[in-house]
């Protein structure tokens, strides 16, 4: 995990010299987030996307389910704690009730027994916690290796990374820890596998259209207020229609608060 440690460290120390006045709002980073950016982008198409196609093509399906089950099953242990910390007791338990079964039933969460069963998946993060208990609004930021968050996300992770009781119950060893952090990161790649060519064939700008995308449905997932431009603000040349004439998310003006 030590990897993960230093890109959150590096974007840390990065955006403390960074406060320049911004031109957008909600993204204060813009230039140090396109360059992390256009950096993920070059490890994903040389790197990471090749591997995940690889991983897709000599893997079966219920196998690549398998693991992905696995590590979701992780997630609903930190998600019962987070929600456990924003005063949720439904979803608590219910996270509680999901690690349980499908660590007992499924094998150490090998098979998910607790969604039939009717049990919802919350999947709350640390930066939920942090929303819940007041930072709604926060500025958009580009992690290295793990792509769009924002300073609240990113603060959430970086606590998250720092205190993630796996590495020493489950995992034990650092080496294993950074081998399983690796095999989540493939399998989530796999996962989104061709999501790529849906972006670079719907915009012009494909930093500003990820950005876009991401604030409002992360936005409307905590309850901020702090979006981006309405789309009729918006320059025509920069996005290009979907081919299934679907329609473009719609924006709103930002808060020329500054909220972080």
């Amino acid at each position: 995990m030590k990897i993960a440690h230093v890109a959150m460290l590096s974007v840390t120390l990065l955006s403390a010299g960074c406060a320049t006045a911004p031109s957008n709002p909600i993204d204060p980073l813009e230039p140090m987030n396109r360059s992390i950016y256009s950096f993920n982008d070059t490890v994903d198409r040389n790197v990471a996307k090749p591997v995940a196609k690889a991983y897709r093509a000599v893997t079966p399906q219920p196998f690549r389910t398998a693991v992905n089950n696995f590590f979701d099953n992780i997630l609903d242990a930190y998600s019962a704690a987070n929600n456990i910390l924003s005063a949720e007791p439904e979803k608590a338990l219910s996270d509680i009730m999901r690690v349980a079964i499908n660590s007992t039933l499924g094998v150490f969460g090998l098979v998910d027994f607790a969604t039939p069963a009717g049990l919802k998946s919350n999947k709350s993060t640390m930066g939920d916690t942090l929303a819940h208990w007041g930072w709604k609004n926060s500025n958009y930021l580009v992690i290295p290796f793990l792509g769009p968050s924002t300073f609240r996300d990113g603060t959430g992770t970086a606590v998250t990374l720092y205190v993630s009781p796996d590495r020493r119950i489950i995992y034990k060893e650092a080496a294993t820890a950074n081998v399983a952090w690796g095999v989540q990161l493939l399998a989530r790649r796999e996962r989104v596998l061709g999501l790529e060519e849906a972006v670079d064939e719907a915009a012009l700008d494909p930093y500003s259209y990820t950005r876009d995308a991401f604030m409002q449905y992360r936005n409307k997932q905590v309850g901020g207020t702090l979006y981006l431009q309405q789309q009729d603000d918006l320059d025509i040349d920069q996005l290009v229609a979907p081919s299934d004439g679907a329609s473009a998310p719609v924006a709103t003006k930002p808060d020329a608060s500054g909220a972080q």
